[in-house]
């Protein structure tokens, strides 16, 4: 299965674009699930059926699914309630009833994680095309399932699981309560869905649709947005940009805005794939809507991954260079700290902290340049680990 991810600034027309995206590669007979996580149904809105926890067919070929936020959190709260039922116990602590609870803050993005590893193990469709909140949450959103198994490795380290029958025996020589055995199965459980999540975003399949109106602040916006998903190692499959205004006479008030869109368009043309969609006078409702603005489905092939690649130049400058693509970083936002076996990388507001490639866990740092949006990065052998000319 392909997946396609929409996001962009808010108020750009993501919804919009995945819902005409999914409903154009359906028409061309493509088996398309669209997926959205927006509490209110504002899918429903642009396709001109309602969408919600259920998965509903909306156009041959095309099913919506928003998945219910509310219910999941529900249900995962007092399964956690029933895993930990003995700790709850001890401290006295009174259990919730499903029924009164209310999502906090971020259950519709666990919901869509969800629903995204879900969709991509079902065989019913070719394509998955995924309404992302705004770029800032979905840049945040797509990291979060690397970083949490990052943090539960940390936390509940695997080869510790082995010493699960000793705990009880440990517990008592050492005088402290040793985790129980449901927080480390919890863990696990966590790992495995997690992971799940994770091969859907890295997979080769998966590529972004970037959308923006044309201007200063959607080009802002885009080069924002193409900076973390760099840091992401995410491919832009295409730019949508919305609301194009028509034409217009040199004398007439849209001349100057009409010139502004002109400009980005033609920078825009010189990196990425562009889409322009129209701008129809009004929101667009409904398929005959969503078609005229005339944006292509699912893409012809998989859009290449950014490659960080290690060039070996031992021989000439005795040093190893990581090279780390990252268009529109400057130098002064960039940050790297190396700890242990891993690299945190901060580029801007995005930060990702990325293991070594097996050759660099026997350097050093040597240094670091920007140059033409890439970050080269010098590792220097150290004596003590790299192994020794015979």
């Amino acid at each position: 299965m392909r997946t396609l991810l929409i996001t962009g600034p808010g108020g750009s027309g993501r919804t919009t674009v995945a819902a005409a995206t999914a409903l154009a590669a359906a028409r061309d007979g493509v088996p398309t699930l669209l997926l959205g996580a927006d509490r209110t149904d504002t899918l429903g809105a642009a396709l001109g059926e309602p969408t919600g926890a259920k998965p509903v067919r909306v156009a041959p070929r095309l099913t919506a699914w928003r998945p219910d936020a509310a219910a999941g959190f529900r249900d995962d709260l007092v399964a956690f309630q029933d895993r930990a039922g003995s700790v709850l116990d001890l401290l006295g602590a009174a259990r919730l009833d499903a029924e009164e609870v209310t999502p906090l803050p971020g259950a519709e993005e666990l919901a869509l994680l969800r629903a995204l590893r879900d969709a991509a193990l079902s065989d019913r469709f070719e394509l998955l095309v995924v309404d992302l909140p705004p770029a800032p949450q979905a840049l945040a959103l797509l990291a979060l399932p690397a970083e949490l198994r990052r943090y539960l490795r940390r936390l509940l380290p695997p080869e510790r699981q082995a010493a699960r029958a000793l705990r009880p025996v440990l517990g008592r020589l050492a005088g402290v309560p040793m985790p129980a055995e449901w927080l480390y199965e919890t863990a696990a459980r966590w790992d495995v869905e997690l992971a799940a999540v994770e091969a859907v975003v890295a997979d080769p399949g998966t590529a972004v649709r970037l959308v923006a109106e044309p201007g200063p602040a959607g080009a802002d916006a885009v080069r924002d947005a193409a900076l973390g998903l760099a840091v992401r190692g995410l491919p832009i499959e295409s730019l949508v940009a919305a609301r194009v205004l028509p034409e217009a006479p040199a004398d007439s008030w849209l001349a100057a805005p009409v010139a502004q869109q002109r400009k980005t368009l033609e920078e825009w043309h010189q990196t990425y794939a562009v889409h322009p969609a129209a701008h129809l006078g009004r929101d667009p409702r409904g398929p005959d809507d969503l078609a005229a603005l005339g944006l292509p489905g699912t893409p012809p092939a998989p859009a290449a991954r950014a490659e960080w690649p290690v060039v070996d130049r031992l021989a000439e400058d005795g040093v190893l260079v990581w090279h780390i693509p990252l268009p529109g970083a400057r130098r002064e936002s960039l940050d790297l700290v190396r700890r242990g076996d891993e690299l945190a990388l901060t580029a801007g507001s995005f930060r990702r902290v990325v293991p070594l490639p097996s050759a660099l866990r026997r350097c050093t740092v040597d240094g670091a340049a920007l140059r033409e949006g890439e970050l080269r990065v010098r590792f220097a052998p150290d004596p003590a680990l790299w192994p020794r000319e015979r």
